[in-house]
């Protein structure tokens, strides 16, 4: 049963989500501000968790960026739950390190479906094939969740990780923006594509030299992306 913390301020939203969950078979926590959350994430890391963006300080961003600087919560899935709804603060949130972003007023049905994809994609790299890729200096292992540049690790969220892991199991071929969606983000997600955009960016500041002159995520102009077929060992 997967352990799901809910943090909130307004003790409604934290409510209905802890019984819309619940209903779905899923243990949760409830918390009503940022630093007993934070307590209770270090003292067990949850599966995955529900934050909301306004709160009094730390709020939801505050607490996305303490939990990617921890080594404890680096990888803990966390889906942005908010009122805000303009494409700019999605934006802010998914390139800080969110999973996912829900808009308030949320269904209860869509919420503990988002929750099990975001779930999937972190558990999926378990059951892969293939346990470590290498591709001209990169290596990414599936089952460790690690990923390193001429032997140097660098840390990816559970997206970023999942995205390039994709890209680098298939070099050369091209993948639409939908097509990454549905691998990466799953046939549950109710995103756009320019959330795959967004991570694309982000992803080459970490793995590229220069991320304005990308050599290993390609973008193929009206298409979407590959790795570059060139980079295979």
């Amino acid at each position: 049963m997967p352990l799901i913390y809910v943090v909130d301020d307004e003790a409604n939203i934290r409510r209905l989500a802890a019984q819309a969950l619940t209903d779905s078979g899923m243990q949760v926590e409830s918390f009503a501000g940022g630093k007993e959350f934070l307590q209770a994430a270090l003292r067990q890391v949850p599966d995955c968790a529900l934050v909301d963006w306004m709160m009094p300080s730390p709020n939801g961003l505050e607490l996305i960026r303490m939990l990617r600087e921890n080594p404890l919560t680096r990888q803990l899935p966390v889906i942005m739950l908010t009122a805000k709804s303009d494409e700019t603060d999605k934006v802010i949130g998914l390139e800080l390190g969110a999973d996912d972003y829900i808009t308030k007023p949320f269904g209860v049905r869509e919420l503990p479906a988002r929750v099990r994809a975001v779930l999937r994609r972190h558990n999926r790299a378990e059951q892969a094939e293939d346990d470590v890729l290498k591709r001209s200096g990169l290596a990414i292992d599936a089952k460790r969740r690690k990923f390193t540049k001429r032997g140097e690790t660098i840390e990816l969220t559970t997206r970023e990780f999942d995205l390039l892991y994709v890209l680098m199991q298939h070099p050369g071929q091209v993948f639409t923006r939908d097509m990454l969606l549905d691998r990466v983000w799953q046939t549950n997600y109710y995103g756009d594509t320019r959330t795959v955009d967004v991570h694309v960016r982000y992803l080459r500041q970490k793995i590229e030299d220069d991320s304005a002159n990308p050599v290993y995520i390609q973008t193929v102009r009206g298409v979407g992306y590959c790795f570059a077929e060139e980079q295979e060992e």
